[in-house]
């Protein structure tokens, strides 16, 4: 059978299982025997995997069967879970199998890490519980870490409001031939939105552990996410919308305590539901999510957080907290301000230092180059994105410039909305400044973007920008082999239908010891 079409029969099967409704018609023969002896089903949010290294890769599932109910449906007991992985979807090749409790108290979930693996080898797994199979999930480990890999392939996507619109980019995401899905944040978004809107969330704003797994199961529940997710194996960090929009660190809307409280909820839901680490957070939510990913000799890649360490916002006034347009304000330009947090900042430039692959990736949760807007009043800028945190951005670039010189840096984002290409300078929008690095930035699966007319203005305030469109959704397909690193926005117009189809609105690339961008 050929990989296309196992992909694809995967993705049908993961998304027809985790619906609930087991197999459609004629399926029986492409999956395996599942006996529900007058149990309901409970792997209704389907199977996720993440975290591909060369010896091992972590694989979950949670067990719901009434996801939007407290428990997910079940009474607070442990519940036994075996998980099985092997080299073939029938299981009958290279078989690895465990059991692992399921636990009340962290909503059932089940992560597993398994090691001891081959390198670079494609991996089939399941969860077996309450004499019922979960859907068959496809992954991969790393190649070694000294493997003359050709090529690395990934999607990269973010911003994915359920109420905005339909999946059709996890659609196509599922059928691709992909090492990985990096995703770079606002997995969910805590808003409701009427405007755009498509479709429902399950209920108000949350604000408690179990309106945020509740959150998160609305989102789960979506058949191509599903899919996507039981295709690829994922690296994920998160934005602000999977706690509160603009919060920064320990700072939200909230009183100080009131807000801790919500973002220890939250980050603790994010973890239920997401294939990460199997080290529980401690006490009080803390979160390590930062890490770096290596893809042979190819290519390096951090994952970078920029939201749990983040400095709060500039000049916001008394009592209000977040981010908001400006023209400048006094202690804007503060060195002691960080996007990353000081630790956080030292281990990536340490990291960029020791590298010695060819192509050194950097994933975080926003545009690096600027977007602000020249108006007769003055250049406006939002104070949350990097125009806010000028001195954190130097000394980003400094690293980039110091490190980097031998090799391609290129930096990827999300966050907001539009799929841009851009060259990065060394002293950002400073043209004789040179060019240290390539970015992209991929639109939003479904969440609305700007203005055609917003979008030209900032195009035009901004000569290191090559493109930036915000009218269609979608996420960015990249190829990196040797010569290049090429990125493909794929789109389709706003908002994202349910049977939308995508296709390619620009491609880009950077070629090796050329670190800006050029049409491809």
């Amino acid at each position: 059978m050929q990989r296309r079409d196992l992909l694809a029969r995967l993705s049908r099967q993961a998304a027809a299982l985790a619906l609930g409704s087991l197999f459609g018609p004629g399926a029986a023969a492409q999956a395996p025997a599942i006996r529900r002896v007058g149990a309901e089903y409970p792997f209704t949010l389907g199977v996720a995997s993440g975290m591909p290294r060369p010896d091992s890769v972590t694989l979950w599932t949670r067990l719901a069967p009434r996801p939007h109910e407290p428990g997910g449906g079940l009474d607070p007991l442990p519940r036994l879970v075996r998980w099985e992985l092997a080299e073939d979807d029938h299981f009958s090749t290279g078989l690895r199998a465990g059991t692992v409790t399921a636990l009340p108290e962290h909503a059932h979930s089940v992560h597993v890490n398994v090691r001891g693996l081959e390198s670079d080898r494609v991996w089939f797994y399941r969860f077996l519980a309450d004499e019922a199979a979960s859907p068959i999930g496809r992954t991969r480990t790393a190649p070694a870490a000294d493997a003359a890999v050709a090529r690395l392939r990934f999607a990269l996507a973010s911003c994915q409001h359920y109420e905005q619109g339909w999946y059709a980019a996890h659609r196509e995401i599922a059928a691709r031939e992909l090492d990985f899905v990096l995703f770079v944040g606002d997995y969910i978004y805590e808003t409701n939105r009427p405007r755009d809107r498509v479709r429902r969330h399950e209920g108000p704003p949350p604000v408690t552990l179990e309106g945020y797994r509740a959150r998160h199961a609305t989102y789960k529940l979506d058949a191509d996410l599903r899919a996507a997710h039981a295709a690829h194996p994922w690296l994920l960090i998160w934005d602000d919308h999977e706690v509160e929009n603009d919060y920064a660190g320990e700072a939200g809307a909230e009183e100080p305590e009131d807000f801790l409280r919500r973002r220890s909820a939250a980050y603790k839901a994010y973890f239920e539901h997401q294939p990460v680490t199997p080290t529980l957070p401690p006490p009080g939510g803390a979160f390590r999510l930062h890490d770096r990913y290596s893809w042979g000799r190819l290519a390096d890649l951090w994952l970078l957080d920029g939201r749990q360490y983040r400095s709060p916002q500039a000049c916001d006034p008394p009592g209000r907290a977040g981010g908001r347009v400006l023209s400048g304000c006094d202690g804007l330009d503060d060195p002691g301000r960080s996007v990353f947090g000081t630790a956080q900042e030292a281990w990536f430039d340490a990291g960029l230092a020791a590298s010695r692959a060819p192509w050194k990736l950097a994933a975080q949760g926003s545009q690096i180059s600027g977007g602000a807007i020249d108006t007769p009043l003055g250049r406006r800028f939002f104070s949350d994105g990097w125009d806010g945190y000028p001195a954190a951005r130097r000394r980003l670039l400094r690293s980039a410039a110091t490190h980097g010189a031998d090799s391609g840096v290129v930096f990827l984002g999300g966050d907001v909305h539009r799929h841009v290409a851009a060259d990065l300078r060394a002293r950002p929008g400073e043209p004789g400044s040179p060019v240290v690095a390539g970015e992209f930035v991929c639109s939003s699966v479904t969440s609305r973007g700007l203005t055609d007319a917003l979008t030209a203005l900032m195009r035009s305030s901004n000569p290191d920008i090559a493109h930036a469109r915000s009218d269609e959704r979608g996420y960015a397909l990249l190829e990196i082999d040797r010569e290049a690193a090429r990125c493909d926005f794929r789109a389709t117009p706003h908002p994202a239908t349910e049977g939308a189809h995508l296709s390619s609105q620009a491609r880009f690339a950077v070629e090796a010891g050329q670190p800006g961008v050029q049409r491809d």
